[in-house]
């Protein structure tokens, strides 16, 4: 780092994101390019040079992507953004190469430097690039105590620079992409590396090294995600629909929804919003002119449109009752905590303690109560503690829950004080 950036880093150590409100601050200098913004790469050609520049590069890889979430169905890469010692930056069209596994593989020995990196990963992994190893920076800077954590603030109290902003919302499926753009992603890019080196030293100094080694390890083991079972049961405003004909009208309209958007590839609410769904569920409209006249369904849909809708609505009210749609099935694991008082007093007061013990720990430690452990594992604990309430049964528990060696380290020792008293 400059000597700017690590007077920046020493501010934010001691004074927890930068200097005092009674000391003037110095302008924040624009970050800039250091290469200029690279040419887009949107053929095999091109892609095979990156991949050979990359391969032969030094040290970590820094990796972004952007999606058109809120514009196109899915979450796929629009562009994925690289940069790596010896290699410069490339900025990659996935559209054009859809297959950037020879790239990913070109990079399995390297670490790979994401800033949120469970956003990223989903749509890395479907043009087939998969770290072997990583690190997060926003991971790190909630484990290092930053009360800011999103890449421009931590750019900004850690190395001294300001990035561009205004750009993360757009739609990245626009063809060409303009160079402003462009400019933003390449700047996501540009010192995620040096912003690595500076959180790795300030996690060595808190003697929180290894907790994010650990943390960054299980993002890169953790498999994909399996399907959402019944995701139709996610509209929102669905606690509002409890009726199993109202449920069925929810469902059908869903997937008609969805095969629809899926169809033009753009975003689901942009075909017909949740709250229309649930204005047609709540009110079974008994025709066209009736479903009309509810919120979501005004002028601006035209008569094919409202048709269609109203036949999804109409395949609901026909179905027999043994195919509605039941209540919602019981998760897994514990009721909602909000329950416990009248299912399971003795439970409710074992959670509060428990909650209150790691609340303590957490600020402590000067990081976040669900990076410390999360809250659906100590809901589990409490729900159904161990039948011998000492440290090695509790610290088994929490193992079966998924919680890493440090996670259980710091929180066994209260959480089996608090169960405890409890009993």
């Amino acid at each position: 780092m400059t000597d700017a950036q690590e007077t920046a880093a020493d501010l934010r150590t001691t004074t927890g994101g930068g200097p005092p409100d009674d000391v003037e601050k110095a302008p924040i200098p624009l970050l800039e390019p250091r290469e200029g913004i690279p040419p887009v790469v949107a053929d095999e050609d091109a892609l095979a040079r990156v991949v050979a520049a990359f391969a032969a590069g030094t040290g970590p890889v820094a990796v972004d992507a952007e999606r058109a979430s809120g514009y196109r169905y899915g979450q796929r890469a629009y562009l994925v953004q690289l940069r790596r010692e010896g290699a410069g930056s490339a900025l990659i069209d996935p559209v054009g190469c859809p297959d950037l596994s020879a790239l990913g593989e070109a990079l399995s020995g390297a670490e790979w430097i994401l800033h949120a990196a469970t956003q990223d990963l989903p749509c890395l992994r479907e043009i087939g690039m998969v770290p072997t190893s990583l690190f997060d920076t926003e991971l790190a800077g909630r484990l290092a105590g930053f009360p800011r954590v999103g890449l421009g603030a931590m750019v900004e109290s850690v190395l001294g620079y300001a990035l561009e902003k205004g750009h993360s919302a757009v739609d990245w499926s626009t063809r060409p992409l303009p160079e402003p753009w462009l400019r933003y992603a390449a700047l996501d890019v540009e010192l995620l590396v040096d912003l690595r080196d500076a959180l790795e030293k300030e996690l060595d100094r808190q003697g929180k090294l290894e907790w994010a080694r650990q943390e960054f390890d299980a993002i890169a083991a953790a498999p994909p995600a399996p399907p959402r079972k019944d995701p139709w049961r996610r509209t929102s405003g669905m606690h509002k629909v409890r009726r199993r004909r109202q449920m069925a009208v929810v469902r059908e309209l869903w997937e008609s929804r969805d095969r629809i958007a899926q169809r033009r590839d753009v975003s689901p609410g942009k075909v017909l919003g949740d709250a229309a769904i649930v204005e047609a569920a709540l009110a079974l409209p008994a025709n066209v002119q009736a479903l009309s006249a509810l919120p979501g369904y005004g002028q601006r849909m035209g008569r094919r449109q409202l048709e269609q809708w109203m036949a999804a609505v109409d395949r609901a009210k026909a179905l027999p009752e043994n195919a509605l749609p039941q209540p919602g099935a019981t998760p897994a694991g514990p009721p909602p905590p909000r329950s416990w008082a009248d299912k399971d007093p003795v439970a409710a007061a074992r959670l509060a303690a428990a909650r209150t013990a790691v609340s303590a720990v957490a600020e402590g430690l000067n990081l976040p109560q669900e990076n410390l452990i999360t809250p659906d594992t100590v809901r589990r604990l409490c729900w159904e503690p161990p039948q011998r309430l000492e440290a090695d049964a509790v610290a088994q528990a929490l193992a079966g829950y998924g919680a890493r060696p440090w996670q259980i380290e710091q929180v066994t020792p209260a959480l089996v004080t608090a169960l405890a008293a409890t009993a």
